[in-house]
């Protein structure tokens, strides 16, 4: 059956939405407290839509549980820390730079586990009749990008590498949904952003990759923790065996793209092509890593950045918001992506 391209407008209309609601939990999100009514343990765990639930249970992983889990829907990072921080939950998944942001302001989490993945989804689009061929040519142009997020750093290390600053440039601070806008409005002359938007655009047609974030961004990504539920010994148990089914299913995903890309498309709206792209370019390549020395140096980089920036208050050592008691022997967190081949 020929594939119907859809007006990119309409390819994130699903994302948009999670955008522009950024900061709201959903409805009954979790609240503390070690076992239901009827003495069971309860988990309670931070995810975001087409997150931790949706793998686990396409890979079959909670089928056996020995505790209940408590889920609770995030739009990001940032708000899913936040919950982490109150105590509400007790363990969740982000990407490399919420915890820089969470630590900087003194939050109360630990970051218990990593992976790492390939970098090519986090990306310094521009459109695809563009003249820039190159970030040097970036120089006096308009940026769009998220506020501290991981194309944040992305993009200030992109111009780096090419000898420029932010001073060479005009950032643009947008969310992704007003990004969007701009970008296929012509308003801005670049978008710094990251998978699946880097997929959804390339499917569109409407744009192309100028630089990706390969050589410049560490591609981690973290399960965090509250300090709380590691002190208490049964959720300390729970929160060890959460991770390590969340390892097996990572491993399903990078033996199942194309069944966890229907599942992916199904939870989150994305047309399959899409979701397929965004699995081999960068969700599907992450295998698990040690939080090692070289996982926190490159955490510190990015928080130093920040705080040179004054997005963060005052300098700190990451190091100090970081617990290694889940690693169990682990590869070093600079063991290459997985990869799909030509296919990625």
């Amino acid at each position: 059956m020929k594939s119907v391209r859809l007006p990119l407008a309409a390819l994130l209309v699903p994302l948009a939405l999670l955008a522009a609601t950024a900061c709201t939990p959903a409805a009954g999100a979790g609240s503390g407290g070690n076992t239901d009514g009827k003495g069971e343990l309860v988990l309670n765990v931070g995810d975001q839509k087409g997150g931790s639930e949706a793998v686990l249970r396409a890979a079959g992983e909670l089928d056996d549980l020995p505790y209940r889990i408590k889920w609770s829907t995030f739009t990001s990072g940032p708000p899913l820390l936040e919950a982490v921080n109150a105590g509400a939950v007790d363990v969740g998944g982000v990407g490399n730079t919420p915890p820089v942001f969470a630590a900087g302001a003194g939050s109360r989490i630990t970051v218990i586990a990593a992976t790492h993945g390939d970098s090519a989804g986090e990306a310094i689009l521009v459109p695809k009749d563009s003249p820039l061929r190159s970030p040097r040519d970036l120089k006096g142009r308009k940026i769009a990008v998220a506020q501290g997020s991981s194309a944040h750093f992305q993009l200030i290390g992109s111009l780096e590498k090419a000898g420029l600053t932010l001073k060479d440039v005009r950032v643009t601070l947008l969310q992704p949904a007003d990004a969007l806008a701009a970008f296929t409005s012509g308003k801005v002359d670049a978008w710094a952003v990251w998978d699946p938007y880097t997929s959804q655009v390339l499917h569109a047609g409407s744009g192309r990759i100028l630089t990706d974030g390969r050589g410049v961004v560490n591609g981690l990504g973290f399960q965090v923790a509250a300090p709380a539920a590691l002190a208490d010994p049964a959720k300390e148990k729970a929160v060890g065996d959460f991770v390590g089914r969340l390892r097996r299913a990572q491993d399903w995903v990078f033996d199942h793209p194309e069944e966890w890309a229907k599942v992916w498309a199904k939870e989150t709206g994305l047309p399959y092509e899409v979701a397929l792209a965004a699995v081999r370019r960068s969700s599907g390549t992450r295998i698990p890593v040690a939080l090692d020395a070289a996982a926190i140096a490159s955490e510190q980089k990015i928080a130093d950045t920040f705080a040179g920036l004054g997005l963060i208050p005052h300098p700190f050592r990451f190091a100090d918001f970081v617990d290694d008691r889940f690693d169990q022997d682990l590869p070093p967190s600079t063991t290459p992506a997985r990869s799909y081949g030509k296919d990625d």
